[in-house]
């Protein structure tokens, strides 16, 4: 497998620490609203990189944080802390703001087939691991106190800006946001390890440490989270593309200085889910949830497959009718699907090059789109049997995530219940529900009968221009979409 790392700014070949095992970080999310659809867009391509890698067969572990305390509007440390002004606005603690959203989360994960991570861990249980890190990086010179909180001190590095080009003038600040700049920082760039003072008063959520009654910046929670449950070397750390800087170029920076060797292989990052108004945003006060989705009649597995039509590295520009269109496909897809005999034994020999074909696409940097059109390579064979394609549509699907089969079933079921029966002078027509079509086909049986076969002939040519195969069988026939 080859995958590009951000940190290299190149694809490398894949090769874990542990060969056979996959250590992987998922930054998780800040539970102060719901997620958006450009949100789920990383989670769900991070998703299909676990999946791909079980179905490649290696043992992966993912683990997940999420950030309950500690993430401020802006990354620079300072600004309005989200947990807080989500409670403001709903009047309720933060830890039930932080409860009901992650709830809310997993909920839209669930319907998207996004899988739960191994390991779930809130930041505010690990409060003592962080203050084990920060001491030990106070101890050892990258770290100090300054205005009632602890700094990591970036001039302590030989090389900071890990993503980019940026030199120290590039970024004024280094946020998100317009803000004032941190009179107490001796760098541009250091970044706040533990807050005792911050520019609101009204933190709800703080615990004792060596500094202070405080609680963490949010860059240190991600580092120790990680390293609690994956250990001192990663594989792939994972996240959208703004969380590269500065969150992950932070995480980089504490973690090696406080390991004192090289921490994480793979980064990988998400580009954006964009709108006609650029990046989907919650702080522009409008944005679309798959609850939206849902209300709007659209399957949440249709964006699924929107975003596996595009390559995770690349900005996807989200409209309804680019929705549509997905939908469209989906439909489709499904049908076909529908549409195999559900019989005979699938030939492993006679799958192999499919199979083959799919994890070359999947494995060139997560080359979803290809991956897709395997698929659909697989539906369009003449050397398949029905029972290898469903097979191998149950395969593919494993990553995919697109329940091709569950929903295939389900419209079988649907078509048999909506199956009706037409008949006339003893000839009798079976199909899916459709009063026209009886009647055209019908009328083949009848001009068959009469051995007007020119007819019999046009009729057959106008229900296969509608996507109909009619099957003779003795008094009559059977018809079905395909």
């Amino acid at each position: 497998m080859k995958l590009y790392n951000s940190a290299s700014h190149t694809r490398e070949d894949f090769v874990p620490h542990t060969p056979g095992k996959v250590s992987m970080y998922t930054c998780g999310p800040t539970v102060y609203h719901f997620a958006h659809i450009g949100n789920l867009r990383s989670y769900l391509m991070e998703d299909v990189l676990e999946k791909f890698l079980r179905y490649d067969g290696y043992d992966v572990t993912r683990v997940m944080n999420i950030t309950d305390v500690g993430h401020l509007s802006s990354d620079a440390d300072t600004g309005e802390d989200k947990m807080l002004k989500g409670a403001q606005r709903e009047h309720k603690t933060v830890m039930e703001i932080a409860q009901f959203y992650t709830d809310a989360f997993f909920a839209d994960c669930k319907k998207l087939n996004i899988k739960y991570p191994d390991v779930v861990q809130p930041a505010t249980g690990m409060i003592d691991s962080y203050i084990k890190v920060i001491t030990k990086l106070m101890e050892t010179g990258y770290a100090y106190f300054a205005g009632g909180n602890v700094y990591f001190d970036t001039s302590k590095l030989d090389h900071y800006y890990v993503f980019n080009d940026h030199d120290e003038e590039d970024l004024a600040v280094g946020v998100r946001e317009g803000v004032e700049a941190d009179e107490n920082k001796r760098n541009k760039t250091d970044f706040v390890l533990w807050f005792t003072k911050s520019k609101f008063e009204d933190q709800a959520l703080k615990w004792d440490s060596p500094w202070g009654v405080g609680y963490p910046g949010w860059h240190i929670e991600c580092s120790c989270i990680s390293m609690k449950y994956l250990g001192e070397y990663l594989d792939i750390h994972c996240g959208g593309v703004d969380n590269a800087f500065p969150h992950h170029t932070n995480e980089i920076a504490q973690s090696e200085a406080y390991l004192g060797h090289p921490w994480c292989k793979y980064w990988v990052h998400i580009a954006h889910l964009d709108t006609a108004g650029g990046k989907m945003s919650k702080s522009k006060g409008e944005f679309t949830t798959v609850s939206t989705l849902e209300e709007k009649g659209y399957d949440p597995l249709v964006y699924r497959l929107f975003c596996l039509q595009s390559h995770y590295r690349k900005a996807l520009v989200f409209t309804y009718e680019n929705l549509d269109n997905a939908k469209a496909a989906y439909e489709k897809l499904v049908g076909r699907v529908a549409a195999l005999k559900t019989e005979g034994t699938a030939d492993e020999a006679a799958m192999e090059k499919y199979d083959a074909a799919f994890r070359e696409a999947l494995g060139n940097d997560l080359n979803t789109s290809l991956g897709v059109t395997r698929l659909y390579d697989v539906l369009k064979a003449k050397d398949l049997s029905d029972a290898d394609k469903l097979a191998l549509v149950g395969k593919f699907d494993q990553v995919l995530g697109l329940d091709l089969l569950k929903k295939a079933e389900a419209k079988r079921a649907e078509q048999a219940k909506a199956t009706t029966t037409a008949s006339a002078g003893g000839y009798t027509v079976t199909g899916e529900g459709d009063a026209e079509i009886d009647a055209l086909v019908l009328r083949r049986g009848e001009a068959k009968k009469a051995k007007n076969f020119a007819e019999a002939d046009a009729i057959r040519d106008e229900l296969k221009a509608k996507g109909i195969e009619v099957t003779d069988v003795p008094g009559g026939a059977v018809w079905k979409r395909i």
